[in-house]
């Protein structure tokens, strides 16, 4: 149960504000409000899994904004154009992946410390976009939106796919040796090594999987509305890595599970809503969720320093 008291603790901080609000604000559960929020939050979620992988692997990446944004224009663009979705969406996966090679090849075969590669490269996308956009947003084609389906039925398929990314993604990593050499090369790259495990092959597959998985969730995000804005995945890259931290991903990197993102990101994606529901100021938004992450940080301090005696 130790093992996953991080975890736990996150779920049942969750499962009391939600108690919460079912008592002071239960406008917060009207059906269609609250299934829109869920979709709005699936691409972070995707997002969020490849982020907690990279954060296991005691590396990280702050580029998932402006690699999201990328591959949401050039996926809007090729819908526009006429492509079909079911060319379209693996087009923006696979350009995110090769943007995630770019950092992985930077990092992993260079050496070099990937807060830099990846702040050198959130600015060189995301300005390299603004200058060939100049703030043109991409008007999408009829029968895009939804994946074509009724707004309810397209919502609860973008539900249902980002569980699904979840689920595959957080029994690979404990099930599959791929996923335990992630875990490996973030607890001792060198002790990795030389139990026959590639440090470098395995952190430049994981910034390859976070690239396709930021372009699979930048698809996602295009199918909720008629038009795709440049200035998409904002704020991504620090909505993503805060909620694997709360979620149990140690910054430290080799511990961690992929299902306590989901409860971080639930959790901290709540926060808004309450407070509209509460009739509270909004700008406590950014207070509570600062708090939050603190708490989560310090919680992983403590553990550290209680395995440590």
């Amino acid at each position: 149960m130790s093992r996953y008291s991080r975890e736990l603790s996150v779920a049942a901080t969750l499962l009391v504000v939600l108690g919460a609000l079912a008592v002071f604000a239960p406008g917060f559960y009207q059906p269609q409000p609250l299934l829109s929020l869920l979709a709005r939050e699936a691409p972070a979620l995707v997002v969020a899994c490849g982020m907690a992988l990279v954060l296991i692997s005691r590396q990280i990446d702050i580029s998932v904004g402006s690699q999201f944004a990328v591959c949401s224009v050039c996926a809007g663009l090729l819908a526009a154009a006429k492509w079909p979705l079911a060319l379209a969406a693996p087009a923006a996966v696979l350009l995110g992946a090769a943007l995630g090679a770019f950092n992985g090849a930077l990092v992993a075969g260079l050496g070099l410390p990937s807060i830099v590669v990846t702040l050198a490269t959130m600015v060189a996308w995301r300005e390299g976009l603004r200058w060939l956009r100049q703030g043109l947003w991409v008007d999408l084609p009829d029968g895009l939106q939804w994946f074509g389906l009724p707004q309810s039925a397209g919502q609860w398929t973008l539900i249902g796919l980002a569980l699904l990314v979840l689920a595959a993604l957080a029994l690979g990593s404990r099930h599959l040796a791929v996923g335990r050499f992630v875990y490996a090369v973030g607890s001792d790259a060198e002790a990795a090594r030389l139990a026959g495990i590639g440090p470098r092959l395995a952190t430049f597959g994981v910034f390859v999987l976070m690239g396709a998985l930021a372009g699979l969730a930048a698809m996602m995000n295009v199918v909720q509305s008629p038009q795709v804005d440049p200035n998409s995945g904002t704020g991504l890259e620090l909505k993503t890595i805060a909620a694997a931290v709360v979620g149990g991903i140690a910054v430290s990197g080799g511990r961690g599970n992929l299902w306590g993102v989901l409860a971080g990101l639930l959790l901290l994606a709540c926060v808004s809503p309450a407070l509209t529901h509460l009739h509270v100021e909004p700008h406590w938004e950014k207070a509570i969720q600062g708090g939050i992450i603190l708490g989560a940080v310090a919680a992983e301090g403590l553990h550290r320093r209680e395995r440590n005696r």
